[in-house]
């Protein structure tokens, strides 16, 4: 195994500087979900120079294969397309070319080190082939999206035929040459949620004549977390936390319509699966005193990342064949669509490490995100790593095609 993977990191320390080209290059243009026509074309023409077959994907995104046509085992790798709706605040040469949208959640990074990953697995092909070992690469757009792009992907047929599948995340408290691995949940349950209010509108020195769906909003955006709180089990570790509230537009005037949205997250599966109704029945509660009507809807968004015990094996064995340190890491109650692909076959999503040691600790879905550029390299040494560790059984048990001796 071992002239595998250090194979796989001559090819990545070969490419580095390309990969950040190509990174910086993706963080300058970044593009909204199912929208990420530019970095699909870049992705696609970068693979197809290096020999590797592509199939767009419906829209945007794409999914790509090499090693075995017709493998023993197949491991998929995943990373993410899309950008988010936040205005960059990073000041850096290579900042965000288009107003309010940013790679504030380092999926730029995703991209570039599955794309790393795949010019070294390119390297290594005749290996893969000769030992029945195929890799699906499946460059996924929209997975800020609710519904995400994983569920395009599945439906589109993307992983039929993988076996197991991997997927690296971002993670600014870690420091760079650190990946986090943990087995069992390593994300929570999400959902979108949204509460509009209708009511008799009018003046403010009135109120008494209206409906006042000002008041009655602002009670619903601090009751109905504390509400919650009481109502659901505290293991849950439920969190209900509003992102936008939309109403009114006058200083003297009680407006007739109004809306909060916001994402509730839970780390219990149970409790995700039933809080729709009791949701809906908090709402109402708490706004009844006030007279208005309420309508709530509950997008439904991923499960959680539910991380297989053999596949965090195979990512142990893949960050040491890196070069790279395994860290600890907590299950948080952040939301990845990647959970969707767990519901089809094993898997496991590690964090990736991209703070510069000694440096400041940002946090994701900031405009004012900076990356350790040096966790490409490890991101894409790991990520084809997981294939070699995966497959390790076939690499090392089988010789090659017209040998007799079993390949070191």
């Amino acid at each position: 195994m071992s002239p595998l993977f250090d194979e796989i990191s001559r090819v990545v320390t070969e490419t580095e500087a390309e990969l950040i080209d190509f990174r910086r290059d993706l963080h300058r243009h970044p593009e909204l979900g199912r929208a990420e026509v530019r970095t699909t074309r870049l992705v696609a023409e970068r693979l197809q120079a290096a020999g590797i077959a592509v199939r767009t994907l419906q829209g945007t995104g794409l999914v790509a294969d090499l090693g075995a046509p017709e493998p023993t085992i197949r491991i998929g790798l995943r990373a993410d397309l899309d950008a988010l709706p936040i205005r960059e605040q990073t000041e850096l040469e290579f900042a965000s070319c288009t107003d309010g949208v940013s790679h504030a959640c380092g999926h730029d990074v995703h991209t570039t080190a599955l794309l790393g990953a795949a010019l070294a697995l390119k390297a290594v092909e005749g290996r893969l082939r000769d030992h029945g070992v195929g890799a699906r690469l499946v460059f996924q757009p929209a997975e800020e999206l609710m519904p995400g792009g994983a569920e395009d992907v599945v439906a589109q047929d993307g992983i039929v035929g993988v076996d197991r599948i991997f997927a690296l995340h971002c993670d600014p408290s870690l420091d760079v040459g650190h990946v986090g691995l943990r087995v069992g949940p390593i994300t929570a349950a999400a959902d979108q949620i949204e509460v509009s209010l209708t009511g008799r509108g009018g003046h403010t020195s009135r109120p008494h004549l209206t409906q006042d769906l000002t008041y009655a909003l602002a009670k619903v955006v601090t009751d109905v977390p504390a509400a919650l709180s009481r109502r659901l089990d505290p293991r849950a570790a439920a969190s209900l936390v509003w992102g936008a509230i939309h109403t009114g537009g006058a200083h003297n005037v009680i407006p007739a319509t109004g809306k909060a949205t916001g994402t509730l997250r839970m780390l219990d599966v149970e409790t995700w699966d039933g809080v729709e109704k009791l949701l809906d029945e908090v709402v109402h509660a708490v706004v009844a005193p006030y007279a208005v009507a309420a309508d709530v809807t509950i997008t439904k968004g991923v499960p959680p990342v539910v991380n297989d015990a053999s596949c965090i094996d195979a990512f142990t064995a893949a960050v040491v064949g890196a070069g790279a340190t395994v860290a600890a890491t907590p299950q948080s109650l952040g939301g990845e669509d990647f959970a969707w692909y767990l519901t089809h076959v094993p898997g496991a999503m590690a964090r990736l490490g991209t703070r510069r040691p000694d440096g400041p600790t940002y946090d994701l879905h900031r405009g004012d995100l900076v990356i350790d550029e040096g966790a490409i390299a490890v991101g894409a040494a790991t990520l084809a790593g997981c294939v070699l560790s995966s497959a390790a059984h076939h690499l090392l048990s089988r010789p090659v095609a017209g040998q007799g001796a079993t390949p070191q």
